[in-house]
């Protein structure tokens, strides 16, 4: 399956932003995209690092604007893009939000980012209520799409359900960089760490991965930091953890990647982590900490 990772710069106007994204698309489409990723909340800048009420006006409901406006790209080019949007559910309720596009423009289904972070720069808590529609794959004419969101990313137990339940494909859209104040060392240790841990989720569960970053400085409105570098290096894997693509960190690209789904079953043929797992004993797991026992 031909798939685009589309990695971007944002700006604060989000119209700007749509049609930006919107030209991408088309390019994606046109080297023969079925599949598109976008970014984590492509729609703005990252709104995140700082905490004021009227950046609730950024949210919207879904369905609403942007899912018609990424609909109708969708239903055109014939393709399923996975965006990530800025969900307003009621007054004062908002969540983080995948939204899944079918290719005639329908909306597939949605996640809802389980993983809250409340970081300097990263104050999500103010925004989002953590999601409540578990780690469900959302089934499209391109296979069943196991969709996360940024923080999520670093949890196994996620990755994993999105597998037992069916997934054919695990995406995560995610926005995540470097604070200004980290050693290039730190730096480099931070980012190899995000990729290999989502190397770890392809190989643990036999499934293919595709992760897209955003890309560019947003300096922090507040100035209480330094602002963030996303540190792009969007990429794709296979179900062994084998590199497909993976961006370079400070360029906007459009690349589309032939993720082969069918690899999967060969893979866990050869390494049957499925059918090993001692379910019996993972009771704990639901536990915060093991101190008590």
């Amino acid at each position: 399956m031909k798939t685009a990772l589309i990695q971007q710069t944002c700006t604060a106007d989000v119209e700007l932003n749509k049609k930006k994204m919107a030209t991408a698309i088309c390019d994606a489409a046109r080297q023969g995209a079925e599949l598109v990723v976008l970014q984590e909340l492509h729609n703005s800048l990252y709104f995140c690092q700082v905490e004021r009420t009227e950046l609730f006006d950024l949210s919207e409901p879904v369905p609403g604007p942007s899912t018609a406006f990424y609909g109708e790209l969708a239903r055109e080019l014939g393709v399923v893009i996975v965006t990530s949007l800025f969900e307003r559910r009621a007054p004062g309720l908002c969540h983080n939000t995948a939204v899944v596009i079918e290719r005639d423009g329908s909306i597939a289904g949605r996640y809802r980012k389980m993983h809250i972070p409340d970081d300097p720069a990263y104050y999500e808590k103010f925004y989002f209520t953590p999601g409540d529609l578990g780690f469900r794959p959302v089934p499209t004419s391109v296979g069943c799409l196991g969709v996360q969101v940024c923080w999520d990313q670093w949890y196994p137990e996620g990755a994993r359900l999105m597998a037992l339940r069916g997934a054919d494909l695990l995406i995560y859209p995610t926005a995540i960089g470097y604070e200004s104040s980290d050693t290039p060392d730190e730096q480099a240790r931070q980012r190899e760490a995000w990729t290999t841990v989502q190397r770890g989720h392809a190989v643990a569960n036999g499934l293919p991965v595709v992760a897209v970053n955003r890309t560019g400085f947003e300096p922090d409105p507040s100035g209480a930091t330094g602002g963030i570098r996303f540190w792009g290096s969007s990429f794709a894997v296979g179900p062994q953890g084998e590199f497909l693509y993976r961006a370079p960190q400070d360029e906007e690209v459009v690349a589309v990647v032939d993720v082969d789904l069918r690899r999967s079953e060969q893979v866990r043929r050869w390494w049957p982590f499925l059918r090993d797992r001692r379910i019996e004993e993972f009771g704990p797991l639901s536990r915060r900490f093991l101190d008590e026992e």
